[in-house]
């Protein structure tokens, strides 16, 4: 199956979903069908080295998703299932294999795999709450692995905790990228870190909600990876 063969396959995936949720084609009918499809597209992202993120592979756990409240018109199906398809086929398009690389960090790299599980099989604003909370464990560790409190002095000078990701992470930026010119770097990670938190008391969280802290959470990951050096070529 080439890059053609397998977005179209994923457009007709798509267009199914679509369909048994909009008042269209009954998933009695077409299930079958659909559960074959997946299975190959999931056969074919495996050998390309794609981790599948969409957690959907009969379309009745599709039906009790979008019949558990939280998506009550026809456009709210649509723009839900448009977003679940919308970074696998951006990837595809782009030749890009992997959407985060690990760090080599194991509970960092283990914890943002429990995050995209998590989020993938979200329904209720609890679960969307828990997303949040694996956010901000996962800044946390992330913190822990490059933060020393000799090498890395608070820039207000409080000590960090162990649990102060917002300190950690700002004094090892400071350290590393000393300079009035990375104060955007640490205004990204405060941001990233106090939606964490914000969504993780948000009471009426949803799927945008708890998609937006995981970008934002991930993209941290990925910077501060970058600082450490974990994605210079050859290392």
């Amino acid at each position: 199956m080439n890059d053609v063969e397998l977005l179209a396959a994923l457009d007709r995936l798509k267009s199914t979903m679509i369909s048994v949720s909009t008042g269209g084609a009954k998933i009695q009918d077409v299930n079958d069908a659909f559960l074959i499809s997946f299975d190959a597209i999931d056969q074919q992202l495996r050998s390309r080295g794609i981790e599948n993120p969409l957690p959907y592979s009969d379309l009745w756990d599709w039906y009790g998703r979008w019949s558990s409240g939280d998506m009550p018109t026809y456009q709210s199906r649509r723009t839900f299932v448009s977003g679940l398809f919308a970074q696998l086929v951006q990837r595809i398009k782009s030749g890009r294999k992997e959407e985060f690389e690990p760090t080599g960090w194991n509970r960092v790299d283990r914890t943002i795999t429990e995050i995209r599980n998590r989020l993938a099989q979200a329904t209720t604003e609890e679960h969307f709450q828990a997303v949040g909370l694996l956010c901000r464990e996962v800044l946390i560790s992330t913190a822990q692995a490059v933060f020393d409190h000799n090498q890395h002095p608070t820039t207000d000078g409080i000590k960090a905790s162990q649990t102060d990701a917002k300190r950690m992470l700002e004094a090892y930026i400071a350290a590393v990228l000393p300079g009035s010119t990375n104060d955007f770097l640490r205004k990204h990670a405060k941001a990233a870190l106090d939606l964490a938190v914000h969504l993780q008391h948000r009471r009426t969280a949803t799927f945008r909600d708890a998609a937006i802290c995981v970008e934002a959470t991930t993209s941290v990951v990925n910077l501060i990876a970058i600082i450490a050096g974990l994605r210079d070529p050859n290392t």
